[in-house]
């Protein structure tokens, strides 16, 4: 990204902002659907906001531009507030997933009706907004603490497991980026964009 910002600074900004965005969004949505569900945390934290200063993380931010790879702050969620714990559990963690898929159904639907040139600027955003959420989706779809797809699938578990799965989760960020580096995650990556982009060619007019 650090290259990408000397050699073309149009085409970062273009890259830039809807990755940045596009984390914000996911975000927002746990916040929004856990306050929807009883814990108001996010909301009295002020972070249910698009303002970009509320959400960056600076370490997360650093690993954007420096890597192409980054995470803002997440939204705090309490699930023990939450009406229904197990269901709470489920659909907070799956809201991020299906805002970044819903994002890049939009994106793709507008590129088709609008028929822009993949080369124009605007061809080229809605490209970027596509790809960038749908690797977002692919990627917290991984059943991994503390990425999404380990909460959904907790939300199934028993109490004596999700306690156990929380009090390790601090450590899976290490093993996430571990796996990451040594490409293991890749096929699982993979598989899940191109489920998600399947998905969304069906819904596709």
């Amino acid at each position: 990204m650090l290259n990408l910002l000397i050699k073309d600074p149009l085409e970062f900004i273009i890259i830039a902002i809807p990755l940045l965005y596009s984390i914000i969004f996911h975000e927002l949505a746990h916040g929004w659907v856990a306050y929807l569900m009883g814990d108001p945390t996010a909301k009295s934290l002020g972070r249910l906001s698009l303002n970009p200063l509320k959400h960056l993380d600076i370490m997360g931010t650093i690993m954007l531009f420096v890597f192409g790879f980054g995470w803002a702050k997440p939204v705090p969620v309490n699930f023990g507030r939450l009406h229904d714990r197990r269901k709470g559990m489920i659909l907070v963690s799956a809201a991020g997933i299906i805002t970044n898929t819903l994002i890049a159904f939009i994106a793709l639907f507008l590129n088709r009706l609008l028929s822009l040139s993949p080369s124009s600027t605007p061809g080229e955003l809605l490209y970027y907004l596509a790809q960038i959420n749908i690797m977002l989706a692919a990627f917290n779809l991984i059943p991994l603490p503390p990425l999404d797809g380990s909460k959904i699938l907790m939300g199934f578990a028993s109490s004596g497991v999700q306690n156990f799965v929380f009090r390790f989760e601090r450590y899976g960020f290490f093993i996430v980026i571990a796996l990451l580096y040594f490409g293991v995650l890749n096929p699982v990556i993979i598989f899940f964009q191109w489920m998600i982009l399947s998905l969304i060619k069906l819904l596709l007019p």
